[in-house]
């Protein structure tokens, strides 16, 4: 049995230009056990820095692989790697993952309605590893998915809250 698919989308608005979004979702000051800007979300190992010291800043983040633990909203975590393929700053972020959920996403930030806000498109589009999310999943692809908006929703409020403190 082919795990499912799930393609999923989001949209945030947030209150800040696409510069300061950039610098926060590109932090790499990452400690293990820490949470991050998102709730729900902790570092689950040291970030894996394979590029050099010096290295403009696009290819010191694709040089990086971040180790993330999400905790749903149904009472599971997943584990998930991390690792950029594509870096345009400030607008664009693309990534591979692996680990309990493999694929890809991009985010993608653009000017928000109002001046100085900004609008980021997230896309993700990846397949459960975990067997029971495998077995389960052709009945609960539905809880999935609402787990999944409501972590994504968790994210945006604590984004937006990390913004309006700097």
């Amino acid at each position: 049995m082919t795990p499912r698919l799930f393609d999923l989308h989001s949209t945030w608005h947030l209150p800040a230009p696409a510069e300061q979004v950039w610098e926060v979702l590109t932090d790499l000051d990452l400690r293990p056990g820490e949470p991050v800007w998102w709730p729900g979300c902790t570092v689950a190992a040291p970030l894996i820095r394979n590029a050099p010291v010096h290295a403009p800043a696009e290819e010191s983040l694709k040089g990086i692989t971040a180790f993330l633990r999400f905790r749903a909203v149904l009472g599971y975590s997943l584990a998930v790697s991390i690792h950029p393929t594509q870096v345009v700053p400030p607008r664009e972020l693309g990534f591979e993952a692996w680990g309990d959920l493999e694929g890809n996403g991009s985010i993608m930030l653009s000017p928000g309605r109002q001046d100085g806000t900004t609008r980021m498109e997230i896309r993700w589009t990846v397949r459960p590893t975990v067997p029971w999310m495998n077995l389960l999943a052709p009945v609960a692809a539905p809880l999935f998915v609402a787990a999944h908006a409501r972590t994504m929703r968790q994210g945006e409020r604590g984004l937006v809250s990390t913004l309006t403190e700097r």
